[in-house]
């Protein structure tokens, strides 16, 4: 589906920026590796704090009958209802240390956040559209990929080309087709 839901900016953002937004009715075609590659290579330029990098990807394809399940188990019951219908999954994940020092690193998730934001922008450049979920059991998640302690989990992600929304409940249905909407800059922000 390559129907764009471009945001209307107060002031002029790039294309990209524009047209990112979370879906939740994804198709079932497959994302081919050299693309998740490309996706990857975009996260590992993101900037980090001592150049630590400390974001770690963790990518379930929908047809592996094995790691797909042990990560959409962990969603929340509403998160599970869409996020199924995605061919790819990924668990964000950041080394909770410096590897320089052993301190820590408290910028690990803040890092993280921008590697998935240059993961998201590459991916929308190939029409791929990504959404962030925070509802999921990081206990049974952590368990059930065997995520180390010194490793703190951020976010499951799933990740996939739009589909129409017919296939969501009519709840889901009306957010997907709504017109996006933000607070205004002065509500946030000083200049």
């Amino acid at each position: 589906m390559s129907s764009r839901k471009s945001a209307i900016t107060d002031y002029p953002v790039l294309e990209l920026i524009k047209n990112r937004w979370s879906p939740r009715s994804f198709s079932p075609e497959p994302v081919k590796k050299e693309i998740l590659f490309s996706l990857f290579e975009a996260a590992r330029w993101a900037p980090s704090a001592y150049n630590e990098q400390p974001w770690h990807f963790i990518v379930a394809h929908k047809e592996d009958n094995k790691l797909y399940p042990l990560i959409i188990n962990t969603l929340v019951p509403f998160n599970k209802q869409w996020a199924s219908f995605a061919p790819v999954l990924i668990v964000c994940v950041a080394s909770k240390f410096f590897s320089h020092n052993g301190k820590p690193n408290s910028y690990a998730s803040y890092d993280c956040g921008q590697a998935v934001a240059y993961l998201t922008m590459q991916a929308l450049s190939h029409d791929i559209y990504v959404h962030q979920m925070g509802g999921f059991d990081k206990e049974s998640l952590r368990n059930n990929l065997k995520i180390p302690d010194d490793k703190e989990i951020i976010n499951v992600m799933a990740l996939g080309y739009r589909d129409t929304p017919d296939k969501l409940s009519e709840e889901m249905k009306k957010t997907e087709l709504a017109e996006r909407q933000r607070k205004k800059m002065a509500d946030w922000t000083v200049i």
